[in-house]
């Protein structure tokens, strides 16, 4: 498994597209909710993925500071449905860090997760500030961790 950063630019035509298909399949096919998956936040994003014999089986985009929240973030967070049960989301989330340190130092970083995730997300820190919404009628919550130690 190798584990790529890189800029929208960078992205190869084939590398998006592989992208968004894996984001179409898991959130709008699996989790049936028709949603508007093109937001103009790509463009904007840093793009972290992981490929197995030269497929993308994990994915989420990272963005600075006042590119999505005041704080760092990230999203989009998805794993191909035939590697789930081999940590590679908790993998996933650990390279996102790193690679967050590395570009943006040690700063609070802002999610909005899907609720059900509120356990995943607290093992590496993050706590619930606010109440519970829904988004694309999924129930959410967002989630800070303070320091990305």
């Amino acid at each position: 498994m190798q584990w790529t950063l890189k800029k929208y630019k960078e992205l190869s035509l084939d590398e998006f597209h592989d992208i968004l298909q894996l984001r179409i399949n898991v959130f709008v096919v699996e989790q049936n909710c028709p949603y508007p998956e093109l937001d103009n936040k790509d463009q904007i994003a840093f793009h972290l993925y992981c490929k197995d014999d030269d497929k993308i089986i994990a994915y989420t985009r990272i963005f600075k500071p006042d590119d999505y929240y005041q704080e760092a973030a990230f999203g989009r967070v998805v794993v191909h449905q035939d590697f789930r049960n081999q940590k590679l989301g908790y993998r996933l989330i650990v390279q996102t860090m790193l690679k967050m340190k590395e570009l943006f130092g040690n700063i609070p970083i802002k999610i909005g997760a899907q609720t059900y995730l509120k356990k995943f997300y607290e093992s590496f820190g993050f706590q619930q500030k606010g109440a519970e919404y829904i988004e694309d009628g999924i129930p959410h919550i967002y989630m800070i961790k303070t320091t990305n130690e």
